[in-house]
């Protein structure tokens, strides 16, 4: 079970859930880098962007993470596929079944409602750059199409993790989606 992004830097289920005592969750939201919807709702709703809020809403995802769908709800045939023809159900999951809906950034930790919480600064490779700051209860909608790169630098306020560790700052490249990119503060 490894991650289908292409990064260098691919996690095992086993590395992704923390063993915690009852009520707290198994999965390490921040070592996430990507969440599938799947089903009717996430596949079929008016707008990708309702599909990506639902999403967000639901899994409360941290750190950088690739929010895609299923998008006609093919992943229980693909895995029965795989006990056959593995590289056949790999080519159709990644080029006919998955949509790409965009890059979350979401910070993690304790504030005030309207108290700093970050600050960004996002340079695509196609739409331009974007700078700015968000306050703790903001969200915020940023271009990046689907086959768009952008160099994100955000900058947590102290205490505050985007995915470097506490008001450590991030850099790095994430790819667009049907949606764009999205700071979660």
């Amino acid at each position: 079970a490894r991650r289908l992004t292409g990064s260098a830097q691919q996690r095992d289920v086993g590395q992704i859930f923390d063993q915690q005592s009852s009520g707290q969750t198994l999965v390490k939201m921040m070592k996430l880098d990507m969440v599938i919807g799947s089903g009717g709702v996430l596949s079929h709703a008016p707008e990708r962007a309702q599909s990506a809020l639902m999403m967000m809403d639901a899994y409360q995802p941290e750190g950088v993470t690739m929010l895609t769908v299923d998008s006609i709800f093919m992943m229980p045939h693909l895995g029965v596929l795989a006990q056959v023809h593995p590289q056949a159900a790999l080519e159709v999951f990644e080029r006919d079944c998955l949509i790409d809906l965009g890059v979350c950034i979401a910070a993690t930790g304790e504030g005030k409602l309207g108290h700093d919480c970050l600050k960004y600064s996002i340079k695509t490779s196609g739409s331009g750059e974007h700078q700015g700051e968000l306050k703790y209860g903001d969200l915020k909608l940023l271009p990046l199409a689907a086959g768009e790169t952008a160099k994100v630098e955000i900058t947590p306020a102290r205490g505050v993790d985007v995915g470097a560790g506490p008001g450590k700052l991030l850099s790095r490249e994430v790819r667009g989606g049907l949606v764009g990119l999205i700071l979660d503060a």
